[in-house]
């Protein structure tokens, strides 16, 4: 069995996992974690699902080893306390309390009822890069900007807050900072979120933030760690995927093509350039509540152990020829949104904003392609997510 000397982040190929990920071999493996306490990296499908659906395994950062030096905190900031709301951070019963509040919120019903809006938020940003012309940033003209406007008119955030508000988030979310930094940004950031919280009690608005503020179920100080927890999750994965999924479709024409002409092509699309990349690079972490058996081995209780997302998605059990992106592969079952409880709250509402955003960019940009070597595209390897820094583009 192999062992792994903590999490490596750096991936040789834009594309593919880490090198000395790629060739481990069997579903879980002994990790030395970044403060040297023994753990486990689980690169297995089946080993993935069946952490993620197990009660014994424990959601919250409490007693987690980290898997990067950069998630270990400074002497004097080890007791870090989960804020009141952060659901994605607890067990149940308390993530169950605050996802029953918000989950109808996020249905297939209200994603329809969406979509006019956020086919008209994506024609907006590719007539404003029309008219600016090119060479552009990607990132900055089209894939930020259409899930944070998104999340921000479903939380009731001002337009005028919205560069703001991804600026501290991008601050707060990227380990080339100090875990200080890091903690100031989102410091600020939920600072802001108290005020806006505020604002809606005194002149509530026809949004998500105002219904919760109206129901009366949540304080405060609750409301503010809800608003914060949507507004990052809200918009950094997508945002990330818009990025890196335009990159790996400009590297791939033949398959640019399919998602450009066939409109069936989409949705298995978003499905497959989430296997393929799995940006999120670090997890999901569980923590063992009781010693707990997984393929052969024993998860002694307390112990940490680290999914590896983007070594799942590429399991040949479950995903044939797994190195071959393929935009029409049935790859439904990717793990990319999690699994189990704690499957992503707001996934409906990502792939519908990829399903609308990667067509209409490839069809009002026929000649879209990269303005640098692809090999110069900065890549954001040490950010919570993974993606594209910038992508700069012309037509």
């Amino acid at each position: 069995m192999d062992t792994i000397d903590a999490l490596p982040l750096e991936r040789e190929d834009p594309f593919e996992p880490p090198a000395v990920l790629k060739e481990l071999h069997g579903p879980l493996h002994p990790m030395t974690y970044a403060d040297g306490r023994p753990g486990w990296l689980v690169t297995g499908y089946a080993e993935a699902r069946a952490v993620l659906d197990d009660p014994r395994f424990s959601n919250t950062s409490q007693g987690a080893a980290p898997p990067i030096k950069e998630l270990t905190p400074p002497e004097g900031l080890a007791d870090l306390v989960i804020p009141p709301g952060f659901f994605i951070a607890m067990d149940d019963p308390e993530h169950s309390r605050y996802r029953r509040l918000l989950t109808g919120h996020f249905s297939m019903r209200k994603m329809r009822r969406l979509e006019p809006r956020i086919q008209e938020v994506i024609d907006d940003r590719l007539d404003e890069m029309a008219r600016a012309g090119a060479p552009t940033d990607l990132v900055r003209a089209f894939a930020l900007p259409i899930p944070s406007l998104v999340i921000c008119e479903l939380l009731g955030v001002p337009y005028g807050e919205r560069a703001r508000f991804q600026d501290t988030t991008a601050r707060a979310m990227d380990f080339d900072n100090s875990i200080e930094q890091r903690g100031a940004a989102a410091a600020e950031l939920m600072a802001y979120l108290s005020e806006l919280v505020g604002s809606k009690r005194s002149e509530p608005g026809d949004d998500l933030l105002s219904g919760l503020v109206a129901g009366g179920e949540l304080d405060h100080e609750e409301l503010t760690g809800v608003a914060t927890l949507l507004l990052t999750a809200g918009h950094e994965t997508t945002a990330n995927m818009l990025g890196l999924g335009t990159l790996l479709l400009l590297c791939r024409p033949e398959q640019a093509d399919l998602v450009r002409t066939d409109p069936g092509a989409a949705e298995s699309a978003v499905e497959e350039l989430m296997r393929y990349l799995s940006i999120i690079h670090i997890g999901p972490i569980r923590v063992a509540r009781a010693d707990v058996p997984l393929a052969g081995q024993t998860i002694k209780a307390g112990q940490t152990v680290t999914i590896c997302l983007p070594v799942v998605n590429r399991d040949a059990t479950r995903f044939p020829d797994p190195d071959r992106f393929d935009v029409t592969r049935q790859a439904g079952q990717q793990l990319g949104f999690g699994h189990g409880i704690h499957q992503c709250l707001g996934q409906q509402l990502a792939r519908l904003e990829m399903r609308l955003a990667f067509p209409a960019l490839l069809r009002r940009f026929p000649a879209l392609r990269l303005a640098v070597p692809a090999e110069e595209v900065p890549l954001r390897q040490r950010a919570t997510v993974y993606g594209v820094a910038a992508l700069p583009v012309t037509w």
